[in-house]
């Protein structure tokens, strides 16, 4: 009678499939007395199975340890070669009682068919051998556990850093070693990470990445293929952009899909992190503004009432951030409003950000906030702007809809402040004290007046080596210029304006006025 010496692992397991089991594990448990005399030393183990059936064929999925004391043996040519027919891994042979030794036609069979052969001694029950099995697999299964939460945590880790895409990307490819690269649905590459495979598996990789690629109805979400011994796997990303994650790795583990599965769901989520029903109103406001709207009419459609925050913002090490790095960017800062600028441009990324929220309260059984009979509702937050690691941001006051160009200018004169002084964050501070006591068109009247001599080109580099306290050194670095032409460009001012720049009624009359632009 056949019967499975094991119990099959359920359908639906949690966490990656058990591992298969190396014939050579199996072979180094010494007390089980098994000895190869026959076949390959290579197979893969994936459960036992017991048959004394002259043809077990019907009762084998492939991979099996057949277990047999030959009671039906007659012809072990045929029986052999049923076996490889059928996918089994290794065949284990009890001597005793049927046979005292292993039959040598046997034997021949197996090296003629390349299906690895072990000798199994009298002393040794077969489920023995099964538990032996099992608690290999369990411990395998157990370590590829342990690798797909640590590859998890990694993935995590990696995606709460600055710059997101590349990371996860460079993480994943280090836990399967191998090479990860995210694709367009026309096969351009966005970001890759890990050693390139050959040409040909390359190649190959674009031709399955865009059997994935979400262009039609009815495309598959993942798919695998080999080419020349390289493992390649393709899944499409979520969120409607169309990407494609493409995998090449020289093998493939159990829990490798678990793994990639896990940089899927972060690649969606970075790669489209503002899809939802606000992107129909920000189209919305698109088409309107291109159709002759004027910004005040399309605000609505954007966010909130009230004033808006500029954030001038770019990357601490130089490099020019991409699109997907830009929008992970805006995420963090809770914008959808994003100008990732181009690529020939410094690198800029320009935020527009609502500068009130309003906290989400607890809600009531009936849906609507818990307030007293006559209670106002709480008044909207104002939005604090915190420093992000792996940037340096300037930042605007709160503005009307109306003043957003000169917000912007003033949120690039607060981050070319904060490189210079090598700080995360700078805000612009808004006129206070006693400037704020003079009426605002006087003010500008007299810092036209005052500044006239002077060249837009002048009148930034004196407004920001003032800012810096006359720091020849920091404003150059702000400036992107060499320190002597500061030097030459604040002589021109003071010679233009017939002013002493060291007195400090004149740098404070000077810095009043420059501050109303």
């Amino acid at each position: 009678m056949d019967e499975p010496s094991m119990p099959t692992p359920p359908a639906h397991s949690p966490g990656p499939p058990a591992p298969p089991i190396p014939l050579a594990e199996l072979l180094a448990s010494k007390d089980l007395g098994l000895r190869r005399i026959a076949g390959p030393a290579d197979a893969d183990l994936l459960w036992v199975h017991t048959s004394e059936m002259a043809d077990p064929y019907p009762y084998l999925l492939g991979g099996e340890l057949l277990l047999s004391a030959g009671v039906l043996l007659t012809d072990p040519d045929h029986y052999v070669g049923r076996l490889v027919e059928a996918g089994a891994a290794a065949l284990g042979f009890g001597v005793r009682p049927v046979y005292e030794a292993v039959p040598e036609a046997l034997i021949e069979a197996c090296d003629r068919y390349g299906l690895p052969l072990l000798e199994v001694p009298p002393e040794t029950p077969f489920t023995t051998i099964a538990r032996a099995v099992w608690r290999l697999m369990a411990e395998a299964r157990h370590r590829e556990l342990r690798r797909v939460t640590r590859a998890q945590q990694a993935l995590a880790t990696a995606a709460a850093r600055p710059d997101p895409v590349p990371a996860v990307l460079h993480q994943l490819a280090t836990q399967l070693s191998g090479r990860a690269v995210l694709l367009t649905t026309r096969g351009e590459e966005v970001h890759a990470a890990g050693r390139r495979p050959p040409p040909e598996a390359a190649a190959a990789l674009t031709r399955l990445a865009r059997v994935v690629a979400r262009e039609r109805p009815g495309s598959p979400a993942s798919a695998t293929d080999t080419h020349g011994g390289t493992q390649l796997a393709a899944y499409a990303l979520g969120g409607g952009e169309g990407l494609v994650l493409a995998l090449a790795t020289r093998q493939r583990e159990s829990g490798d899909h678990t793994v990639a599965g896990i940089a899927v769901v972060l690649l969606s989520l970075l790669a489209a992190p503002h899809q939802g029903a606000d992107a129909a109103d920000r189209s919305a406001a698109l088409v309107r503004l291109l159709l002759g709207a004027t910004p005040a009419e399309v605000a609505p459609l954007l966010g909130p009432d009230g004033p808006w925050t500029v954030i001038h913002a770019r990357r601490s090490d130089g490099t020019t951030p991409d699109a997907l790095t830009a929008g992970a960017l805006g995420a963090s800062l809770g914008s959808a409003l994003v100008d990732a600028g181009r690529e020939d441009d410094d690198g800029t990324v320009r935020v527009l950000l609502p500068a009130t929220a309003r906290e989400a309260p607890p809600q009531g059984d009936d849906g609507e906030e818990p307030r007293e009979p006559g209670e106002p509702r709480e008044p909207p937050r104002a939005r604090t702007v915190p420093p992000h690691p792996g940037w340096t941001l300037g930042v605007s006051t709160p503005t009307p809809l109306p003043a957003l160009a000169a917000a912007d200018t003033r949120a690039a004169r607060a981050l070319t402040h904060a490189e210079a002084t090598r700080t995360p964050l700078t805000v612009d501070a808004p006129v206070a004290g006693l400037a704020a006591l003079i009426p605002p068109g006087q003010a500008a009247a007299h810092a036209r007046t005052l500044l006239a001599p002077l060249t837009p080109s002048l009148a930034d580099t004196l407004r920001c080596w003032l800012s810096l306290h006359g720091s020849w050194d920091r404003t150059a670095v702000a400036l992107s210029v060499h320190r002597n032409t500061v030097r030459q460009r604040i002589g021109r001012c003071a010679e233009l304006l017939d002013m002493d720049l060291n007195d400090m009624d004149v740098r404070t009359e000077l810095w009043f006025a420059l501050r109303q632009e």
